[in-house]
């Protein structure tokens, strides 16, 4: 297959990283934690590419999260010190964590006696020592121990059993979803809740080392929690549409989008491209507006509807008419779906291609 050097050589549709964008974006956020003190270790979900760990190390993250055992083994490659922000349950998973290259500094993420049990026993055979950081539901009600007697209890199961070394603990307030200058008491709300485990765990003589938590739509607000000391963003790296629609980046620090070619006009008042749920995804957007993506150089068009390999543009708020064979750069709603639909990124500046990365960590 021929070297693609410029966009204009590329089939579509097909992912691109402005690096200029990207790079803008790393060292933002790398300035944020450095003035407000806090450790940052971005999800690897959302690039999923090693390479792209290793700038983000460069740029002064002191190690990676990840989210399943394909993401560790492949983090593995440029990290020596991984998050596993997931419960592994199961012994397949736990053979896997376990088979982790040695240098590798391994810290679990975990909410019950059972995961801590499994885990403990895996490490103990396989002679390694694994961290925990016992997650606590700040809110989104998805999983974390309920209350500050339970986080203290667990806490306590992790120090006392061998193989294991307790770190601390971790949340995620997912559930924080409005623009950032409404974020006040959503944050201030986080804050007290987080502070009663901390300030029980203290009391139990289990004062944590580590306290993990943040997000990209609450990023910028992470030096309000009190206790916090790491931050775990992971959309940040490329940003999003949802990322701009609640202030959390600029329109144009989105460093990600997809090229597509218009494939259909033959509807009124609106444009087909062959840009579908295949490579946007089809997730809804967590802001006040509408659709699944919106155009990079025309954020007022909207993809307004997709099927598997067709992307509906409404062209109903522009004058602008594509031509049959005319390409548009697509922001989808939430990028780190969008990136898993895709086998590698290409990085770009203007219409030249001067990086490609794999997207190595896709699938189990």
């Amino acid at each position: 297959m021929q070297t693609p050097h410029t966009i204009h050589d590329l089939d579509t549709p097909v992912p691109l990283v402005d690096v200029e964008r990207m790079h803008g974006n790393l060292r933002r956020v790398s300035e944020y934690c450095r003035a407000h003190g806090l450790a940052w270790r971005p999800h690897a979900k959302t690039h999923k590419s090693p390479a792209l760990a290793a700038e983000q190390m460069r740029a002064g993250a002191v190690g990676i999260t990840v989210a399943t055992p394909r993401e560790a083994e492949v983090m593995a490659q440029a990290v020596d010190d991984l998050l596993l922000a997931y419960p592994p349950i199961g012994q397949a998973r736990l053979r896997r964590l376990m088979a982790l290259p040695r240098r590798v500094r391994l810290t679990v993420g975990l909410d019950s006696a059972e995961a801590l049990g499994g885990l403990a026993a895996a490490a103990r055979e396989a002679g390694r020592r694994v961290g925990v950081l016992v997650e606590v539901d700040a809110g989104m009600g998805r999983v974390g121990v309920q209350t500050a007697a339970d986080a203290v209890a667990l806490a306590r199961a992790a120090a006392d059993e061998e193989g294991i070394d307790y770190r601390g603990v971790m949340f995620y307030p997912g559930h924080v979803r409005d623009r950032v200058e409404r974020q006040e008491d959503a944050i201030r709300a986080l804050s007290e809740r987080i502070g009663v485990v901390l300030e029980a765990l203290a009391e139990a003589g289990l004062k944590p080392e580590v306290v993990s938590g943040g997000s990209t739509p609450t990023f910028w607000r992470s030096h309000e929690i009190a206790g916090l000391t790491e931050v775990r963003p992971g959309t940040s790296i490329f940003n999003d549409r949802t990322t701009a629609e609640i202030g959390a980046c600029g329109w144009d620090e989105n460093a990600y989008s997809v090229l597509a070619t218009v494939v259909s006009v033959a509807v009124p008042g609106q444009a087909v491209v062959d840009a579908g749920s295949k490579a946007l995804s089809k997730e809804e957007i967590r802001a006040d507006t509408v659709g699944y993506g919106a155009l990079l150089d025309r954020p007022e068009i909207v993809v307004k509807s997709v099927s598997e390999e067709h992307g509906l543009l409404d062209l109903s708020r522009t004058g602008w008419r594509p031509k049959i064979g005319e390409r548009v750069r697509i922001v989808p709603n939430h990028v780190c779906v969008s990136v898993n639909l895709h086998e590698r990124l290409y990085g770009v500046r203007g219409d030249d291609i001067v990086e490609v990365w794999d997207v190595e960590a896709r699938g189990r």
